[in-house]
């Protein structure tokens, strides 16, 4: 397939679809369907491919998504960076809804999901040591600071199973550990693209606090209609921050994520 995009976006339908001359298109891959088909469009004279990790109408939950589908379809696109936006809650106390973190590590507390591309007979062990983009988290970081954002420049973000919520004390052992996000996506999505040599950045949106905080009385509990407005705003305001991180993408920088197989196969 002939390159169609530079740059691949993970979220829902509101990126693409007050754009104009918006492309549906159908991808195959050797890992079955991508979550939906992909929507290409050209924003800041990027080509750049959408995708709805949950499928359109948010109908997979986060424990289904074939992520090895989603990252090939993207791949065979010719896309070479990710923007990866997720809603997330906050395991710390100084991260508070409302604030975006673009994370810097990943911890994976997830079972059974389909995470490599290499199941043999060739071999490949790829290091995950840094697996988010640096050159892509500085624009990032930048682009959400000139949008007026409070945003935290680092962070670990531990990805849970799903599709239920953590337990308070599973909540109180992630908090203690350091880690400052909570989300069921990051993995394996982001691996896959360090395995396809792809540059990848997540933004975690902070919908609210996991449960641990809430119960050692560190914060006020919640409620769903807080969390839900929380949310509408953020995924406003995540459309002009993604549209914006478009056009200041260097695609062609060639940063060490695109090396990332350089010395990982094993064997013959």
């Amino acid at each position: 397939m002939a390159q169609q995009a530079q740059i691949g976006v993970f979220g829902g339908s509101g990126f693409y679809q007050l754009l104009d001359k918006v492309e549906e298109i159908k991808v195959n891959t050797p890992y079955g369907r991508p979550s939906d088909h992909l929507f290409l469009a050209d924003v800041a004279g990027r080509s750049v491919a959408f995708l709805p990790r949950h499928g359109r109408d948010h109908s997979i939950p986060p424990h289904q998504i074939n992520f090895r589908a989603n990252l090939w379809a993207m791949k065979e696109l010719g896309v070479t960076h990710i923007i990866s936006p997720c809603a997330a809650g906050s395991l710390q106390s100084h991260v508070k809804p409302e604030h975006f973190v673009v994370c810097d590590q990943y911890v994976d507390r997830t079972t059974g999901r389909k995470d490599t591309f290499y199941d043999g007979p060739i071999v490949h062990h790829v290091s995950s040591a840094d697996p988010y983009c640096p050159t892509l988290r500085e624009s990032a970081i930048q682009t959400i600071r000139d949008h007026g954002i409070t945003v935290h420049e680092r962070g670990t973000v531990v990805v849970i199973q799903g599709p239920r919520f953590s337990t308070k004390s599973e909540s109180r052992w992630f908090t203690a550990s350091g880690w400052e996000v909570i989300n069921m996506t990051q993995y394996p999505e982001a691996y896959l693209a360090r395995e396809l040599a792809m540059c990848v950045v997540n933004i975690s949106l902070i919908t609210d606090y996991d449960s641990g905080l809430v119960a050692e009385g560190e914060v006020a509990p919640v409620t769903q209609d807080e969390v839900f407005a929380v949310f509408q705003k953020n995924a406003a305001r995540i459309k002009d921050v993604v549209l914006d991180l478009i056009g200041r993408v260097n695609v062609n920088h060639d940063c060490q994520c695109r090396h990332a197989l350089d010395h990982a196969r094993v064997g013959v």
